[in-house]
């Protein structure tokens, strides 16, 4: 049985996110929860919600057992790109683009 958490239009780099959700990708949720925990990325506190929510889904169900769930499948992909412009010398003008994400946590029974 899979439990599944989604969390979309997340303002952070998918690029930058997939580094912190490789870390945790097949362990644990306690031990990925405290991974999350102690990683300095702006992405591990925003992983670590959609795990929590993933968590709270599987407490839903009365035959899980929530000690023995793990990490199936973490998946970070790509949301709506902002496009905004930055004002360059002599009236020009340079492209930014500021991406986000859609986050999506499986969760199963070992």
């Amino acid at each position: 049985m899979d439990i599944k958490a989604v969390a979309k239009y997340i303002r952070v780099s998918p690029q930058k996110a997939r580094l912190v959700a490789d870390m945790v990708r097949g362990k644990s949720v306690s031990e990925a929860v405290n991974i999350l925990r102690y990683t300095s990325k702006k992405s591990a506190p925003l992983l670590r919600k959609v795990l929590d929510s993933a968590l709270a889904n599987a407490m839903r169900y009365d035959d899980t057992d929530v000690d023995a769930l793990f990490v199936r499948e973490i998946r970070v992909d790509g949301g709506p790109v902002l496009k905004r412009i930055s004002p360059r010398a002599q009236g020009r003008a340079t492209g930014i683009i500021k991406r986000s994400s859609h986050i999506t946590v499986v969760l199963d029974e070992r």
